[in-house]
């Protein structure tokens, strides 16, 4: 099977300061990878590097075929990645709708569908996304991404610093996602609400791929040496 994102020895830099030194990393149609890691050891300069915003140095990434390597992000986007970025980024001045409508694309997502997925969107459609609670704003940047129509839905930090029964809220729409057949690749810390999306992990340690494998290969040693604080 030809994987839909592959990424083969990335390096990447930020200035002089190397932050990548050798990312393997792949996800097949349909397939949620989790993303793990302690805190700075690369996993949303991965993300970067394979929505295009900061070049890799050696390596390669491929996505639905096509070679990212010199290609700018608005180009890597329309092939199909959507990013929900760590801190959500809405537009604070724009409505709910304006928000979800400024970047839409053509597809099976639209308003409607997302307003199914996150209720609270539609009740609040008509509000600029500064007044929104934090989980609302997640919700909205998720709706923003999945507006794009992705091949691939990649979720960086989506429940962070929000509420339990928010976390909860969130958790549920992204296995809706995952059973809906999307492609997910999502970066978090928390392995309980991670195991019952995630068909593999693949965890970064100091800028590379220390360890990849299915969720229940995931042993309690190997959980504490990469993400045991």
């Amino acid at each position: 099977m030809t994987a839909l994102l592959e990424l083969s020895g990335v390096t990447a830099f930020y200035g002089a300061s190397q932050a990548l030194f050798g990312i393997d990393l792949s996800l097949n149609e349909g397939e949620a990878v989790a993303l793990m890691g302690r805190n700075g050891m690369g996993k949303t300069t991965t993300i970067k590097t394979i929505c295009r915003m900061m070049e890799h140095r050696d390596g390669s990434i491929h996505f639905a075929g096509q070679d990212l390597a010199k290609m700018p992000s608005h180009k890597a986007a329309r092939l199909g990645l959507g990013l929900v970025p760590e801190g959500r980024r809405c537009f604070a001045q724009l409505s709910v709708t304006e928000n979800l409508i400024a970047a839409a694309r053509p597809g099976e997502w639209d308003f409607d569908r997302v307003a199914g997925l996150f209720p609270r969107l539609a009740e609040r459609r008509d509000q600029k996304a500064m007044t929104l609670s934090g989980g609302e704003q997640q919700m909205l940047a998720i709706g923003r991404a999945l507006m794009t129509n992705p091949r691939l839905l990649i979720l960086d930090e989506a429940t962070e610093g929000l509420a339990p029964v928010v976390r909860q809220e969130i958790w549920a729409a992204i296995n809706q996602l995952k059973q809906s057949g999307l492609t997910i690749l999502v970066v978090d810390k928390s392995l309980k609400e991670l195991s019952g999306v995630a068909d593999r992990y693949v965890i970064v340690e100091k800028g590379i791929t220390a360890w990849s494998g299915a969720v229940n290969e995931l042993t309690d040693d190997l959980a504490d040496r990469y993400l045991g604080v």
